[in-house]
């Protein structure tokens, strides 16, 4: 398992990271309709990324939580890492 500070763009990621913040959902209209979104940044002993999340998966997760990414899809979004779920990636909540 790696940790903030080895994830690349275009590359799938697993790692564990706290929570620190969710950002407030904002309307945004995609190719396959309205969805709200938001971002959650999560930080690790190595550094902070973002967790873009969607829809109903915005209520799930909330500051202070931990958290395990397996398989997240993470992407250059001007400038900066992002990570979301893509088509393979899971979140485990972790005690």
């Amino acid at each position: 398992m790696g940790d903030i500070a080895s994830i690349r763009a275009n590359q799938n990621a697993t790692f564990t990271a706290s929570i620190t913040a969710v950002s407030t959902p904002r309307e945004v209209t995609t190719s396959r309709g309205t969805s709200s979104v938001a971002d959650a940044t999560l930080q690790d002993s190595t550094g902070t990324t973002t967790l873009t999340l969607w829809g109903d998966d915005i209520a799930k997760y909330k500051a202070g939580m931990k958290i395990q990414i397996t398989d997240g899809w993470v992407k250059d979004f001007k400038g900066k890492l992002q990570v979301s779920m893509g088509r393979s990636g899971k979140i485990t909540i972790l005690p």
